[in-house]
């Protein structure tokens, strides 16, 4: 206890990092690197899947791709879940955050090897279990490097956001400029180089990180270990079983996730408010939770679509040429970063300047679903035209919604969830939301196959619609969500 007190005073003085610990820094590129790797596959993977052999690509039935990359968005966040248990219960949150590096890495290399279907399930399986590692431990490990009273923490997880969407920014350029003038292999293959540098550096680094960061908060009792490693590999033959027996297939696999992040929300909840360990007021409070878990779905399930229909419409429908170059498609995405970057900091100066005075809870998230929602009707204007005439600055200015909509409900989401769950449910309330991002990003790619690029009317009003309808919906209740959140805005 004294070592780690010790560590903590150490930490407290070390400014060697833009006024924060020097090993930040090490958090802060592993988590840029498998960024820049994580967007820089998901930019290419759905052309990948449905360009035509003749293009490079594996010729898959677009509205399958779709549902594969839905699916595979939606498992990413589902591994938090496992990544958060085998933290708490087995080995810490930094060790998992370091195996989780190698597991990544390993899947972008199986897609840059590996031919065919072979090389896209098992790169897709192991980029998803590891980066939902990664993504449940990175931020876990960040908060040990402050004291409580470090007054620095804040600035230190703004550094943090800021190396993420840095990488979320150059992966796409990358992968995307190596997939259009050599093929998307060696896209792939950038990807693995880039988690390989994260990974490089995190490993000569790893050991300035305080002790307090590889500490196991519940460690499983040891004669339960055989149990759960039984569970496990009797999960793994029963999935397996049920792929060669036809029961899961391609075409039906973002239904699947689906279903099974449905069952795990419904479940979690039924628990936490049947439970007889929490007070009537932690009880009413996550009642409260519902709506705003039903409206996060919905925001999900309509900004998830950057990496399926936005994808599709940046390669059929928009104009791409730039003084004579023509765009790679990926480069799209990397659009929605350098808004996040620019943004994020007006915004939360914004929260910040109000004071008690900012919108509640329940009334950003309804206005972040109505936003969302208007960004989807943006599309009608240039709705059904020739192929490849949207205007480039017409696909900007969306974005600028996409990130604004993205803006007033994404960073409260996780912030309101914490304040929210009873103190002995804090880490399955954090799963919630997370389920509740599984949930919309598997929806966004079910409902991607509805898509038709020439007939985008409807899709875009539909979809537009029930977003803004949710919204309002939610607005219209602020009151008895709020009645029941118990003085938590």
């Amino acid at each position: 206890m004294s070592t780690v007190r010790g560590e903590q005073a150490h930490a407290d003085h070390d400014t060697r990092f833009f006024g924060q610990p020097w090993a930040l820094t090490h958090i802060f590129g592993v988590e840029m690197w498998e960024r820049f790797s994580f967007y820089g596959m998901q930019g290419i993977l759905l052309i990948y899947m449905y360009y035509s052999v003749a293009r490079g690509g594996l010729g898959i039935d677009q509205g399958v791709a779709t549902g594969i990359v839905g699916a595979y968005g939606g498992t990413v966040y589902l591994s938090t879940i496992l990544g958060a248990w085998v933290a708490d219960r087995l080995l810490g949150s930094e060790r998992v955050l370091f195996y989780s590096a190698w597991v990544i890495m390993a899947g972008h290399i199986a897609l840059a090897l590996l031919p065919n279907l072979w090389g896209l399930g098992v790169g897709l399986v192991l980029v998803a279990v590891g980066s939902g590692g990664l993504k449940a431990n990175a931020t876990a490990v960040v908060g040990t490097l402050y004291s409580p009273t470090d007054v620095r923490r804040d600035a230190g997880f703004s550094l943090f956001y800021l190396g993420i969407n840095l990488g979320a920014f150059l992966g796409p350029i990358i992968t995307g400029a190596l997939q259009s003038s050599i093929g998307f292999h060696w896209g792939f293959g950038a990807a693995a180089v880039g988690m390989a540098l994260g990974l490089l550096q995190y490993s000569i680094g790893r050991r300035q990180l305080p002790d307090s960061a590889r500490v196991v908060a519940n460690p499983l009792a040891a004669d339960r270990r055989l149990l759960v490693i039984g569970i496990g590999v009797a999960g793994l033959i029963v999935v397996a079983a049920l792929v060669l027996t036809g029961v899961i297939r391609a075409d039906n696999l973002a239904g699947v996730v689906i279903l099974v992040t449905l069952v795990a929300a419904v479940a979690y909840f039924i628990v936490i408010i049947s439970s007889r360990q929490i007070e009537p007021d932690a009880r009413s409070r996550v009642i409260s939770f519902i709506p705003l878990f039903v409206v996060n779905v919905g925001f999900w399930s309509l900004y998830q679509q950057q990496f399926t229909v936005l994808t599709i419409y940046s390669d059929q429908r928009l104009d791409r040429n730039i003084l004579g170059f023509e765009m790679p498609v990926s480069w799209v995405n990397s659009i929605n970063p350098i808004f996040v970057i620019i943004l994020s900091g007006v915004f939360a100066a914004i929260w910040t300047k109000l004071g008690s005075r900012a919108p509640s809870a329940p009334v950003k998230f309804a206005l972040g679903a109505m936003v969302m929602g208007a960004a989807f009707l943006l599309f009608l204007p240039w709705a059904n035209g020739p192929a490849h005439s949207t205007p480039l600055l017409a696909i900007v200015l969306i974005l600028l919604v996409f990130t604004v909509a993205e803006l007033f409900i994404s960073p409260p989401g996780l912030s309101v969830t914490t304040k929210l769950a009873p103190a002995q449910f804090h880490t399955q309330m954090v799963a919630l939301y997370f389920l509740s991002v599984a949930l919309g990003t598997a929806i966004a790619g079910w409902l991607a196959q509805f898509y038709d690029p020439t007939d985008e009317v409807p899709y875009f009003t539909i979809l537009g619609g029930i977003a803004i309808v949710i919204g309002v919906a939610l607005l219209l209740c602020v009151k008895p969500v709020l009645a029941l959140m118990k003085g938590v805005r």
